[in-house]
């Protein structure tokens, strides 16, 4: 079976890393051909995820870079339709909600490639995010949707999907699958290899269980000067109240624009703090590392959330919805947004809480193996 798995952003190289081990390892008579779009260039956010975590290289690299919404998801359509017709594949598989899988979509179902979409029925209920766009299109031009959790298939039964279906698959009939979720396959195989080979703790001279993490990276954020102030002037009051580092592994965008958009006065503040700690994007081993050994993780990620959640951490989210509503209704994470007070209450609470559970709702570590298993029977 001729299987071209897709991946354009840092999170799909990582999810992607499930995929291919599981072929590698079980389902050898799957031929894979993964192709890079280009969407995420810089070689902190891309190669070296291939490299770090055993991911066959990309076959092709579509090498369209950054733009506008509509310009990059125009280009990449027009290139995976020529990939499509040129590789013949028997399904392309797509991970999330990035502007690569939208485009993967629109090419592959024009050309009935069944479309087999990981991470499908997450829902934030806000389509002013473009993801949110991007994943409910995609669903709904897919054959086989599997879904992380129960909320995700509860979401697409709401949207019409049909919870059993015993007809033949297809983009008319799809089938959809509670199968857990691939990040927690990764981070559960990573984690001894992490532990082993990252030596970031050391190098920046962290003690374990007493620091905090923290990402910001959409461009909700990082473009709009308010927002980005009333986040980094949260961090810098957590950080000096607890005295307690905070540890950011900065986004290129989000380096960009701090110059562009904060003060100069809350710039020089943040560059002379002795509390922020402002290093490049790190590896996925040194993100599992940094997770596993904080006290406490702000971020705007969706997969941060959950890799907190994977490893026992509260997190307070920097956006004023999030898809993974499993984490919140379990106490474990904070709807914050970019609102100051609202994010330094949410960590205070979280610093003071020492009694938080962590039930398991993300699979057992083999969701990876199940999808592999299952396109080959449907497909």
């Amino acid at each position: 079976m001729r299987i071209v798995t897709i991946v354009g952003a840092r999170p799909q190289i990582i999810k992607a890393a499930a995929f291919s081990r599981a072929i590698k390892n079980k389902f050898q008579e799957i031929n894979e051909v993964i192709v890079h779009t280009g969407q995420h260039y810089d070689n902190n956010m891309s190669d070296v995820f291939f490299n770090e975590m055993g991911i066959p290289a990309p076959k092709i690299n579509l090498n369209v870079g950054s733009g506008n919404h509509g310009k990059q998801t125009a280009e990449m359509v027009e290139k995976l339709e020529e990939v499509f017709i040129n590789e013949k594949p028997d399904a392309v598989v797509v991970y999330g909600d990035t502007n690569s899988t939208l485009a993967t979509a629109i090419a592959a179902s024009k050309l009935h490639v069944p479309i087999v979409h990981i991470e499908a029925g997450l829902r934030s209920f806000n389509k002013r995010m473009p993801e949110e766009i991007n994943r409910i299109m995609c669903d709904h031009a897919s054959t086989l949707l599997f879904s992380p959790t129960i909320t995700g298939i509860n979401n697409l039964i709401k949207e019409g999907f049909a919870k059993e279906n015993d007809l033949e698959a297809g983009m008319d009939h799809p089938k959809i699958y509670h199968c857990g979720d691939v990040m927690y396959d990764n981070s559960i195989h990573f984690s001894d290899l992490s532990d082993q080979n990252a030596t970031i703790i050391n190098d920046l001279s962290l003690i374990p269980n007493n620091f905090i993490l923290a990402t910001v990276h959409r461009n909700d954020n990082t473009d709009n000067a308010n927002k980005l102030s009333g986040i980094f002037n949260a961090f810098l009051k957590i950080a000096n109240q607890h005295s307690l580092p905070i540890v950011l592994p900065l986004h290129p965008r989000t380096a960009k624009m701090m110059d562009v958009v904060l003060s100069s006065e809350l710039k020089n503040e943040i560059d002379n703090s002795d509390n922020i700690k402002i290093i490049p994007p790190s590896s996925f081993l040194e993100m599992i590392a940094l997770e596993k050994n904080c006290k406490m993780i702000l971020t705007d990620s969706g997969g941060v959330q959950k890799e907190a959640y994977f490893f026992k951490k509260p997190c307070v989210i920097l956006r004023p919805q999030t898809e993974w509503v499993e984490i919140v209704d379990a106490g474990c994470a904070v709807i914050a947004d970019s609102d100051e007070n609202t994010i330094v209450d949410a960590a205070n609470r979280f610093l003071d809480n020492k009694q938080l559970e962590f039930p398991p709702i993300f699979g057992d570590g083999n969701a990876a193996e199940f999808i592999a298993a299952e396109i080959l029977k449907q497909l």
